[in-house]
């Protein structure tokens, strides 16, 4: 049997998808990702696995055992392999690398789900609506919304999560911790991936273009949002006065004037305004006052929008001094 790891020889292969193992126990756990038969189960939570190791690892977070320690920290896990591959942290070394993009990682199953990325292959397919994922624990956590399930649950609140993480995130509202802090102002957030969109203010790094007109954000979210304007679809309309808008969110801001939530007033004419910001550049038609400067030429606008559409006349002429 030992032999077989040196000849490289797999004798033992799945009829469901080709697989191939170098022992016959390897291939049966393997098969039972096909038959979905999970005959281990925690007799605290009903959990079940497909090997009686799992089981025993998975045992320990009810029992609170965290038997191997950290020497350089001394934090504790219920895995001695989690154990090493904690240590790397405080070593620095990442032994794993990409040959494609030499990007590196501390363990090996965190290299092959990378992999994913250049191939292409999305090996695990939703069936009721056919979505395709890199990982097993995404497809599971998708399949939540066809069957509604959200199994984490806020002690505090009540609110409920499909996925762990997003309620350990949660509950940092309660206990107010912000763990991740700007270096450069202090500020501080609950989320890493906040923290680096934060960061952006301060790099002035906007790293999403639009190839449209050029305009860049600092999320995809915002970039995906603003393309809506170019393709001139409004999908969303209000309800009330059946004005129409490319954004959700422009057409939710939009319904404030028709409930009064929210809404801001101009006590000179009473002109009603869904945004403090557009209310106080409107404050400026009532006064003399004309924030808004020309770099090029020190003509001065009572709204940024008149300010813009005045730059154009600079942009025009440039571009004719060009193509003269």
């Amino acid at each position: 049997m030992h032999q077989v790891i040196h000849t490289g020889e797999r004798p033992f292969s799945c009829g469901d998808c080709g697989k191939s193992f170098t022992k016959s126990g390897n291939l049966k756990t393997h098969q039972l990702i096909h038959t979905g038969e999970r005959p281990f189960s925690c007799d605290e939570c009903g959990k079940s696995f497909t090997q009686s190791g799992s089981l025993k690892k998975h045992q320990l977070i009810h029992t609170g055992e965290k038997p191997f320690s950290c020497g350089d920290c001394g934090k504790s896990f219920t895995q001695s392999a989690s154990l090493k591959t904690h240590q790397l942290i405080h070593t620095g070394e990442r032994p794993f690398s990409c040959g494609d993009c030499g990007k590196s990682f501390t363990e090996s199953g965190s290299l092959k789900k990378h992999q994913l990325i250049h191939t292409g292959e999305r090996p695990f397919s939703c069936d009721e609506c056919g979505k395709s994922f890199t990982k097993f624990g995404h497809l599971k956590t998708h399949q939540l919304i066809h069957t509604g399930e959200r199994p984490f649950s806020c002690d505090e609140c009540g609110k409920s999560f499909t996925h762990s993480g997003h309620l350990k995130t949660h509950q940092l509202i309660h206990s107010g911790e912000r763990p991740f802090s700007c270096d450069e102002c202090g500020k501080s957030f609950t989320k890493s991936g906040n923290l680096k969109t934060h960061q952006l203010i301060h790099t002035g790094e906007r790293p999403f273009s639009c190839d449209q007109c050029g305009r860049a954000f600092t999320q995809s979210n915002g970039l995906k949002s603003h393309l809506v304007t170019h393709c001139g679809i409004k999908a969303y309309s209000c309800d009330i006065c059946g004005k129409t808008f490319s954004l959700k969110q422009s057409r939710n801001t939009h319904l404030r004037i028709h409930t009064g939530h929210d809404v801001y007033s101009c006590d000179q004419c009473g002109k009603q305004f869904a945004i403090n910001t557009r209310l106080q550049r409107h404050m400026f038609t009532h006064s003399e006052e004309r924030p808004y400067k020309c770099d090029l030429c020190e003509k001065t606008f009572k709204s940024p929008y008149y300010l813009k559409a005045h730059q154009q006349i600079h942009t025009r002429k440039t571009l004719q001094v060009h193509v003269l």
